[in-house]
C-alpha cells in the first residue's frame, strides 16, 4: 500500500521552511499523541506517521533526496527505510517538548502500611445483643532493636553507590530531537537510595517483626454476616515513617437452632397438640431472652403467625428493636392408644362423619371441584 506523502501528512508544501516543519510537527504531535487518545488507535497511527514524516523531512540532507525521488517508496527503496524506533512515543514527545520531571520522594516517601482482615465468628445472640470481646491478631510490628531502620543499633545505612542517594538511574540518550533521558527505580536500593550494610540480627532487615496482638472488639448490638468493624491504626506499620494501617474485623453469623432472621425480626415454629388447636390455651414460646406465653384461640389452624413486639434484633445504633414471629404447627400424634383412637372415632360420629369413610369426603369434593364436577 502507498504511503501518504511527507509533506501531505504534515498539511505543508515543498516550499515550506525547517520552521514551518518544526511548528507544524509540535502541533500535530500534540494532537495525536498517545497519551492523549489512549483508546483511539487511529491516533497512534497518525502519530507514526508524523513522527517518520518529521524525521525526513527536519533533515537537510533526507529531505533533499526525499525532494529528488518524490515519494517515500523511491526513497525506502535506496537504502533510508531506517527511520528509527518510534515505538517509545513518550519519549520521542518528552525530548521535543520537555521532559516530565520525576520527584525521587515518589518512589522513597512515607507509605501508609497495608489493612489488615480479621474472619471473626459470632454467636446470633452476640449479633443480636452486642458484646466485648478479645481477639489475637497475627501483626507486624516496628522492630524494637533498630526502630525500623534495619541496621544494627550503632550503625547507619550508606549512600547507595550505584544512584548516590537519589533513588534513580538516569539513562541520557541523543536523537535528532535533542538529548532525553530515561528514569527508572535503582535496582540496587529499590529507590531507597541507600543500602543496609550492617543488618539488624533482631528482624533480618525488614525493620519490623511478626506478633501475636491481643485486640479488644466492641460489637454493637445489631449485626449481621458481612458487618466490618474498622480499627484504625491496628494494620502493619508503615514504611519510611508512614502510619500504620487498619484492621477490619469481617463478621460472620452462627445460624441460631431455633430461630430465622429476617432484618430485624425473627421468626421460629412452635408445635402444639391438635387438642390445644382446638379447644385453644395459653403456650409457652421461646425468645432470645427468656420464654413467653401466647394464647392459642380455639379453632387455630396450623400455619397460624403470632406476633411477639420487641422481641426481635436491635437496629444498628438505635434502641429500635424487631418484633418476634411465631408460627403454629399442629401436630398430629403418630402413635395412639386403643382407648384414644376409640374416643377420636367416637369425635367423629358427633361430627355427622361416616366413620366409615373418614377422609374421603373432603378428598372426592376436592377433585370435583377441579374438574368443575360439583354442582
Amino acid at each position: 500500500m502507498a504511503k501518504r506523502d511527507y509533506y501531505e501528512i504534515l498539511g505543508l508544501n515543498k516550499d515550506t521552511t525547517a520552521e514551518e516543519i518544526k511548528k507544524a510537527y509540535r502541533k500535530l504531535a500534540l494532537k495525536y499523541h498517545p497519551d492523549r487518545n489512549s483508546s483511539n488507535k487511529e491516533a497512534e497511527k497518525n502519530f507514526k506517521e508524523i513522527n517518520e514524516a518529521y524525521q525526513i523531512l527536519s533533515d537537510p540532507e533526507k529531505r533533499s533526496k526525499y525532494d529528488q525521488f518524490g515519494s517515500a517508496e523511491g526513497f525506502e527503496g535506496r537504502g533510508f527505510s531506517d527511520f528509527g524506533d518510534f515505538g517509545n512515543f513518550g519519549d520521542i514527545f518528552d525530548s521535543f517538548f520537555g521532559s516530565r520531571t520525576r520527584s525521587r520522594e515518589e518512589g522513597i516517601r512515607p507509605q501508609k502500611g497495608a489493612n489488615l482482615r480479621y474472619n471473626l465468628k459470632i454467636s446470633f445472640e452476640d449479633a443480636a445483643f452486642g458484646k466485648e470481646i478479645k481477639i489475637k491478631v497475627p501483626n507486624w510490628e516496628t522492630c524494637p532493636r533498630c526502630n525500623g531502620s534495619k541496621s544494627e543499633p550503632g550503625t547507619s545505612p550508606q549512600t547507595c553507590p550505584d544512584c548516590h542517594g537519589t533513588g534513580e538511574i538516569r539513562n541520557t540518550q541523543s536523537t535528532m530531537f535533542g538529548q532525553f533521558v530515561n528514569i527508572q527505580t535503582c535496582p540496587r536500593c529499590k529507590g531507597e537510595g541507600k543500602i543496609i550494610k550492617n543488618i539488624c540480627t533482631n528482624c533480618k532487615g525488614i525493620g519490623k517483626i511478626k506478633i501475636d496482638r491481643i485486640v479488644n472488639v466492641k460489637i454493637p448490638a445489631g449485626v449481621d454476616t458481612g458487618h466490618r468493624l474498622r480499627i484504625t491504626g491496628m494494620g502493619e506499620p508503615g514504611e519510611r515513617g508512614g502510619p500504620s494501617g487498619d484492621l477490619y474485623i469481617v463478621l460472620d453469623v452462627k445460624p441460631h437452632k431455633v430461630f430465622k432472621r429476617e432484618g430485624i425480626n425473627i421468626s421460629c415454629d412452635n408445635p402444639i397438640s391438635f387438642v390445644k388447636a382446638a379447644l385453644g390455651g395459653e403456650v409457652t414460646v421461646p425468645t432470645l431472652e427468656e420464654k413467653a406465653k401466647i394464647k392459642i384461640p380455639a379453632s387455630t389452624q396450623s400455619n397460624t403467625i403470632f406476633r411477639l413486639k420487641g422481641q426481635g434484633i436491635y437496629k444498628i445504633g438505635t434502641k429500635q428493636r424487631g418484633d418476634e414471629y411465631v408460627k403454629i404447627i399442629v401436630e398430629t400424634p403418630q402413635r395412639m392408644s386403643d382407648e384414644q383412637k376409640k374416643l377420636l372415632l367416637e369425635f367423629a360420629k358427633l361430627s355427622g362423619e361416616d366413620i366409615n369413610t373418614i377422609g374421603e369426603k373432603g378428598i372426592f369434593d376436592k377433585i370435583k371441584n377441579a374438574f368443575g364436577q360439583n354442582k
